[in-house]
This record gives structure tokens, C-alpha cells and sequence, in this order.
């Protein structure tokens, strides 16, 4: 087949009109479904705009295409060409009276698992045939909203001046220093998957004003829950002349026009999944009021960080809000950021955690630019100086006061559609045990 002059022939299912009513058309996809009715057979046909049914007679349709209707396998790749009819009784309205219908690659029969949208297969078995689960109407759903978020984000950094970075993912020594690493042999030196861009993307900022990325981090915690993984994609954003309280309003600013985006574009996708959205407020509270606030509903947190049931709480308390956690411990906060003046023992940092739906999506806080302070918190957390002299000499020579956060990309679509698990959110997990498909 000329799959050049298909491409050109093609037509898209979702624009099927009643300009095409009664011309001959080509559409491929694949079959969904099929009803055999002995004189009559109906086959679904769904390509990645929408679906529409194909209806054959046995005494008007070309009995070798009547044939091939009849016993092709759900979810082969098809090419259909004919003519477009009006139908009341058809999904969408319109059906297709074949003339040709040709099979480009014969699924399997039977199927590892149900990819209609009613599919009650567990999440593990879906991940394992991935590339059939994507057939799925509400997975597809879910990464394109994925798409439209990522598309967003970029636009909004782009059009407010920032500068897309794209960093290293091998690095000599840790990033943040409490989280295990994925160790790996570089030539004749020891080295590790990195577990952020942090420390590029402060250097980046302190001579461009304002960096982003969408960056890939590896965490080799020994965790397995619902809301975890040891591979994953953050939206990270770094600003000179910035404290945390004006990276804050940017992440309420890119949030809000992402969410934004997602109501303008994914409208078939969000009912779909049956998800109520909108654009979110902002709530600015420190940790201690949070504290407070905890005590006062009777809801545990740790005791330098906020527990999964607090975080749930100031989302039932705070619906359709971006909660912004401030003035957070130091003691719960990385060594680069930026230390509060305070009590010996209850040092704050300019550090912040944002929660949304119920949900951590981000922290962040103004970051230390000041060589010999970073030096301190570097032993002061068990880290060596040595091991980051070219990021503590990259603030020598006129690094400003600067801002930033990590924001999950699979954390934010989780959040946002209300999944379970956010292995949904992620084309092809990677956790604890998995490394397949």
C-alpha cells in the first residue's frame, strides 16, 4: 500500500460532516467492535479523533469486503474506504457503506486484556500490555491532557521570558543529599543518574534571569506506593532577583493558565473521565498556622513535614485552591535552600510546599547565593563541600538573590484528574519492580 497517498486520502473520523454525506471517503484505525447479524454486520471503527460504525449488507456489499468484516479480529489496523451516510441510529449520527476494507496487521485473537472503557483489568496487567491499554479511549484521555499541560507550561515560560534549559542526567554527586542514588561506571569514574536539575538550572538562572525545563530525575527510594516513582518528569523553574514569595506567584500564575488550557482544549476528554475542573485560587499559610489548623481538625503531621492525611485535609478544607505552605523548617529543607534567621533548634527557611486537590505538587524556596553560607549548609547536612566546588564557584561573580521550584509532571496530571495511582499518569512506569515494557 502507497501509505504516502493515504495520508493524503485520509480523512480523520472526527471530521466526518454532512459535507460528506454521500461522497466516498478513506479513514483507517482500527476495528473496536463488531455485531454479525447474519444479513447485516456493524463494525466500530476508532482512530485517534473519534469513532464511527461501518455497516455492510450481505446482498449490496461486495462479498469479499462482507467477508473481511466478518472475520477480522477486534483491534487490527484497518483501511476503509466508502461512501459516508447519514444514520440516526449510528454512534455520531453518520455511518460508512464500505467499498474496500483492507487489513494492515491481524491482531491477535483473543485479546491479553479488555480495552474497551469499561475495562475492569487491574492497573498491573494494563501496564503490562501498555501498548494494547492505550487503545483505551480514557488512557488516551489522560495523555492528552498530559500533552496539553506540557504544551502550556512551555508557553507560558517562553512568553514571560524564561529560557528553556536542557541539562545533564549524569552527575558526579548528589543534587538534594537525602535521597538514594542510581549509581553508574562513567569511563574510569564513578557516577549517578541525576536526581534533579537543580543545581544547572540555579546556574542558568544567575546569568539568564528566569530557566525552565521538563527534566527526568531517578530516585532509588525503596518506596511503593500510590503516589511514588523511581523515574519521573518535573516542570522546574529558576528566577535571579526572586524570593520564594515571587516564584509562588509564578507557580499560581503557570497553574492556573495550565489548568486554563486543559478546560479550553480537552472538553470531550475531561467528560470522559468525568472530571470537574477549574482554575484554581491561591491560599498562603505558614507551616506553623498549618500546624495549628491540624491540631484544631485532629490531623497528625510530621514533625518538619506535612503527612499525606494533612495534605488531604487542606485539600477538603481549601477545595479548588493552590495552598502555599511557607516559612518552612529548616530542618526539613535541602542544603541549598536559603536559611530564616530564628531560635537555635527551630531555624525556619524560605522554603514552601504547594498543595493542591489534597496533593503536594511542588516545593521550592529562594535558594543560598552566597558561597561561604552554602559551604555551612553543605557540612551541616552531611555533605562535602569538595564534592560541589563548581556549583559553590559558579556564585563567586555576581550571583543575585534567586527562587525556584520542581513541580511532578505525573503528579500534577494525577492531581488534577483525580487518579488513583499515578502510574496512570506514566506511559511506561518505572518503580521498584518494574522495568518492562
Amino acid at each position: 500500500m502507497d501509505l504516502m497517498k493515504l495520508q493524503k486520502e485520509r480523512k480523520r473520523i472526527s471530521e466526518l460532516s454532512e459535507k460528506d454525506d454521500g461522497k466516498s471517503v478513506t479513514i483507517y484505525g482500527w476495528l473496536y467492535d463488531l455485531r454479525d447479524l447474519g444479513k447485516l454486520r456493524f463494525v466500530l471503527i476508532r482512530d485517534v479523533s473519534g469513532e464511527i460504525q461501518v455497516t455492510g449488507f450481505k446482498d449490496k456489499t461486495d462479498k469479499k469486503v462482507y467477508e473481511v468484516m466478518g472475520k477480522t479480529n477486534r483491534e487490527s489496523a484497518v483501511v476503509i474506504k466508502g461512501k459516508v451516510k447519514k444514520s440516526d441510529k449510528a454512534p455520531g449520527g453518520r455511518e460508512i457503506i464500505p467499498e474496500s476494507f483492507e487489513v494492515l496487521a491481524e491482531a491477535d485473537d483473543p485479546l491479553p486484556l479488555d480495552v474497551s472503557d469499561f475495562s475492569k483489568t487491574e492497573l498491573p496487567k494494563r501496564i503490562d500490555y501498555r501498548f494494547l491499554d492505550l487503545h483505551r479511549r480514557k488512557v488516551q484521555a489522560i495523555f492528552k491532557i498530559q500533552g496539553t499541560l506540557l504544551q502550556a507550561f512551555r508557553e507560558y515560560m517562553i512568553d514571560s521570558g524564561g529560557t528553556e534549559g536542557v541539562f545533564p542526567s549524569i552527575i558526579s554527586s548528589s543534587s538534594e543529599g537525602g535521597t538514594e542514588l542510581y549509581p553508574l561506571k562513567y569511563f574510569e569514574k564513578n557516577a549517578f543518574l541525576s536526581q534533579s536539575c537543580q543545581l544547572y538550572k540555579q546556574m542558568v538562572a544567575c546569568s539568564m534571569e528566569k530557566a525552565f525545563a521538563v527534566f527526568t530525575v531517578w530516585r532509588a527510594e525503596k518506596h511503593n506506593t500510590v503516589r511514588h516513582l523511581n523515574e519521573s518528569r518535573q516542570y522546574d523553574f529558576e528566577m535571579a532577583f526572586a524570593d520564594e514569595f515571587v516564584v509562588m506567584d509564578e507557580l499560581a500564575k503557570v497553574v492556573r493558565y495550565m489548568v486554563s488550557e486543559v478546560l479550553k482544549k480537552n472538553e470531550e476528554e475531561l467528560n470522559l473521565l468525568e472530571v470537574k475542573l477549574k482554575v484554581p485560587k491561591t491560599k498562603y499559610l505558614t507551616f506553623a498556622e498549618v500546624e495549628k489548623l491540624m491540631k484544631k481538625e485532629k490531623v497528625g503531621m510530621g514533625k518538619h513535614d506535612l503527612s499525606g492525611e494533612a495534605e488531604k485535609k487542606l485539600g477538603e478544607l481549601f477545595p479548588d485552591m493552590i495552598v502555599f505552605v511557607h516559612d518552612w523548617p529548616l530542618a526539613g529543607k535541602p542544603f541549598y535552600i536559603m536559611p530564616k534567621p530564628g531560635k537555635k533548634g527551630e531555624e525556619l527557611s524560605a522554603g514552601f510546599d504547594a498543595i493542591y486537590r489534597g496533593m503536594e505538587i511542588t516545593s521550592g524556596g529562594q535558594r543560598v547565593h552566597i558561597p561561604e553560607l552554602l559551604e555551612e549548609r553543605l557540612k551541616a547536612n552531611g555533605l562535602k563541600p569538595k564534592d560541589f566546588k563548581s556549583y559553590i564557584d559558579s556564585f563567586r561573580y555576581g550571583a543575585p538573590p534567586h527562587a525556584g521550584w520542581g513541580m511532578g509532571v505525573e503528579r500534577l496530571t494525577m492531581t488534577i484528574l483525580g487518579l488513583q495511582n499515578i502510574r496512570e499518569a506514566v506511559l511506561f512506569p518505572r518503580d521498584r519492580e518494574r522495568l518492562t515494557p
